[in-house]
């Protein structure tokens, strides 16, 4: 009985032949994915009971009775969005204009109080 010996010894695996025994290699393509089933088809998924269907990179609800509802309902959300964007472009535009505006008078009334203070030195000094 070793007192520091490792006492696990594992067998050696032998080594792995270098070529495949399998003839898959030699099918074409189009056997391969017949033959092991690769043609998935398209993904399908069911959100909510919605079905999607992922077709030309992007989720598509397939067609159906509620999706008629739900793509005249996307087509107003759609619209809204769009009116949404419109509506906050101008206010941003609006409040641009009023920070510039507000820059300026700012601007002016400093001018003002500085003058101001001139021709109070000045006229300090004529007396």
């Amino acid at each position: 009985m070793p007192l520091f010996g490792n006492t696990f010894s594992p067998k050696k695996t032998p080594p792995r032949k270098s070529a495949s025994l399998s003839n898959l290699h030699a099918l074409d393509r189009s056997t391969r994915e017949v033959e092991l089933g690769l043609d998935y088809g398209t993904p399908t998924m069911n959100l909510a009971g919605q079905n999607l269907k992922f077709e030309n990179g992007q989720w598509i609800a397939d067609t159906g009775i509620s999706a008629g509802v739900d793509r005249r309902e996307a087509q107003r959300l759609r619209r809204r969005n769009q009116q949404l964007e419109e509506e906050n472009n101008l206010l941003r535009l609006k409040v641009d204009i009023l920070l510039d505006m507000l820059s300026e008078t700012t601007a002016e009334s400093h001018l003002m109080e500085k003058e101001l203070d001139e021709l109070k030195t000045v006229s300090r000094r004529r007396k």
